[in-house]
């Protein structure tokens, strides 16, 4: 039997170290390094001939998810920014680790052509697809709206909003009944930073396209549900995320005085893809350390 562990206690506490990496970011290189389940993650192949694609799967959440779903039994494809090809590797090897099948596919997914390539080759790779994890997003702290370029607004919308329009209806018509849609929102939906208000936006448009999409789907019977994390240790935060002074203080608001790691998401990801959830649909999990729900 597994003893009990005190969640205050269980990962690093603020203060922590200021630290910027130019956008997008690599976990190895933050301090500390994130733990995504590399030594963690325990499947009890509850996803056993699963296949998936999951955006932004090179660090972060994503990587969380990959990382389990492969112990899991799923077979996986991962994309990334090509700067992120590091991290990705490293991704990759655990999941050939577990004994599954890990394909790479870099590319912008602001680009409208390439989200319906990566679908493609998706898969061509896997040899069909059943689990959609949108789950790579853009997130720059501005202190106001005058400091917002129109360049730096379409960013964000292309990667957080057009991205998974294009990649899912490039994969509507490869998922079968029983398929699961998976999307990040985020505690920025029900709370808004003042300093984040394109990608708050963005993150209300996800719950709400979420919700639709479960309704509109629910008959042809594809789950749609959504995962809303609070402050999370990622690559996401330091690469201009959150301020240096958020950065030092990260997570302390929490009830439990600390950041979230992506592990501690893993499981979420795995029960919202898995036979036993089937009657959820439409349904945003929260994790996020005690607040950010409606």
């Amino acid at each position: 039997m597994k003893p009990l562990e005190d969640p205050r206690g269980k990962y690093p506490k603020p203060p922590f170290e200021r630290q910027f990496q130019p956008f997008p970011g690599l976990a190895h290189k933050m301090n500390p390094v994130p733990d995504h389940g590399e030594e963690t993650y325990v499947g009890t192949v509850r996803l056993k001939g699963r296949k998936a694609l999951i955006t932004g799967g090179d660090s972060g959440i994503g990587r969380a998810a990959a990382i389990a779903y492969a112990r899991e039994g799923a077979d996986v494809v991962i994309n990334f920014l090509p700067e992120e090809q590091s991290d990705a590797d490293q991704v990759l090897e655990l999941i050939e680790k577990a004994g599954q099948k890990g394909f790479g596919i870099p590319g912008d997914l602001r680009d409208e052509s390439f989200c319906k390539e990566l679908v493609e080759q998706a898969v061509k790779k896997l040899g069909g697809l059943d689990i959609l994890i949108n789950n790579a997003g853009h997130q720059k702290t501005n202190e106001s709206i005058l400091d917002i370029s129109t360049e730096a607004f379409d960013r964000t919308m292309k990667t957080n909003i057009y991205a998974p329009f294009w990649i899912i209806k490039a994969a509507l018509p490869h998922l079968k009944p029983g398929s699961s849609i998976i999307g990040l929102s985020s505690v920025q939906a029900y709370d808004p930073s003042e300093d984040l208000y394109d990608y708050a936006q963005t993150k209300a448009a996800t719950t709400s396209y979420v919700k639709s999409l479960a309704k509109q789907l629910g008959p042809k019977g594809i789950r749609v549900n959504g995962v809303a994390p609070g402050p999370v240790w990622t690559a996401l935060e330091i690469s201009g995320g959150q301020t240096q002074e958020n950065i030092e203080v990260f997570g302390e608001d929490t009830a439990f005085g600390r950041p979230g790691q992506p592990a501690e998401l893993a499981s979420i990801f795995v029960q919202l893809a898995d036979n036993t959830g089937s009657f959820a649909t439409g349904q945003i999990y929260g994790s996020a350390g005690g607040s950010g729900q409606p």
